[in-house]
């Protein structure tokens, strides 16, 4: 439902948390979310916090607030449970980057490879994937293969070269990237850090290798946020989605947090740094959605049993490590 269209005053916070209770449910939330639905959330997480809540919730009803792609998750490992999405249109510029069909044709060519595919893809693309990960996972994932294994890591280039880098493999990298992770500009991050010479730098490794060259620290949202909060340094310089600061500053307020400059054809673009499809979300579509139970999540069953291997051999893997 359009925000436009709706005139009632509904307090959203009581309003949520009366319906929960009534229907059983349960929200969770990523932290590219805007800070109210955060707030409001029964949990709060990076992709693979969030798979491993959809896999273990007793809840009937899973109100995923995020993208799509994360929602088709949860109904994968929780195929029985009612799954709905604030807005359906909330999809993924990484997913979109690896169409199914084309991958597929990719794919063919390297009959002896295994695909690893992170977590950000469809749910038809997780069907031609042996081990899914996330940017937690992804390098213990990878080192726990044999060396000589061929290995195809798709969609996202820009981690699939980081992991190359620090685990030593050549893996064959389908060509895609993250539409915000891509605009952060290393030529502003170190003119910002001149300006703030005590900041450390930290950056998701969906960044470009210029970015990545900058950073102090290299980790997914969780592990950035976790560096923040054990760091002793006050004053940090952030390379993910801007949602993620609500948490660090809620973790550590007394420390300064510096969204890193973006750039968008060689010009500084201000709101590079938010996720428009993560922003689709807001508390008035959250209420709807879960008064209504729509949009709900419908997936083949075909697709979601072929899409159930390869998450939980990423589930098995973490659990190994520790993860």
């Amino acid at each position: 439902m359009s925000d436009t269209l709706i005139t009632e005053k509904i307090d959203y916070v009581a309003e949520i948390a009366r319906l929960k209770k009534e229907k059983n449910a349960v929200i969770l939330a990523h932290y590219y979310q805007t800070a109210d639905i955060q707030d409001v959330a029964d949990y709060i997480g990076d992709s693979l916090g969030l798979s491993q809540q959809a896999a273990k919730t007793e809840a009937d009803i899973i109100v995923f607030a995020g993208v799509r792609f994360m929602a088709e998750t949860a109904k994968i490992l929780s195929p029985t449970k009612k799954v709905v999405l604030p807005d359906i249109n909330a999809g993924c510029s990484l997913e979109e980057s690896a169409p199914a069909d084309k991958f597929k044709a990719f794919k063919d060519q390297y009959p002896d490879a295994l695909v690893i595919s992170y977590v950000n893809c469809s749910a038809e693309l997780k069907t031609l994937t042996d081990i899914v990960c996330t940017s937690t996972n992804a390098v213990k994932i990878v080192e726990s293969l044999p060396k000589d294994q061929q290995i195809i890591f798709a969609p996202d280039k820009n981690l699939g070269a980081y992991i190359n880098r620090v685990t030593g493999r050549n893996m064959i990298l389908w060509d895609g990237a993250c539409m915000v992770h891509e605009t952060f500009s290393g030529k502003m991050i170190q003119d910002l850090k001149v300006k703030h010479p005590a900041a450390l730098v930290i950056a998701h490794p969906e960044s470009e290798q210029s970015v990545l060259d900058h950073a102090d620290y290299i980790g997914s949202t969780t592990g950035l946020l976790k560096y923040t909060i054990s760091n002793p340094n006050n004053e940090f310089i952030v390379a993910t989605e801007s949602g993620i600061l609500h948490q660090m500053r809620k973790a550590s307020p007394g420390k300064k947090f510096h969204v890193a400059p973006t750039s968008r054809n060689g010009h500084a673009c201000k709101a590079c740094s938010d996720c428009p499809h993560m922003k689709l979300n807001t508390m008035a579509k959250l209420y709807y959605c879960l008064k209504d139970e729509t949009p709900e999540i419908i997936l083949p069953q075909s697709i979601i049993e072929a899409a159930q291997k390869p998450i939980e051999r990423m589930l098995e893997i973490s659990a190994q490590f520790g993860l």
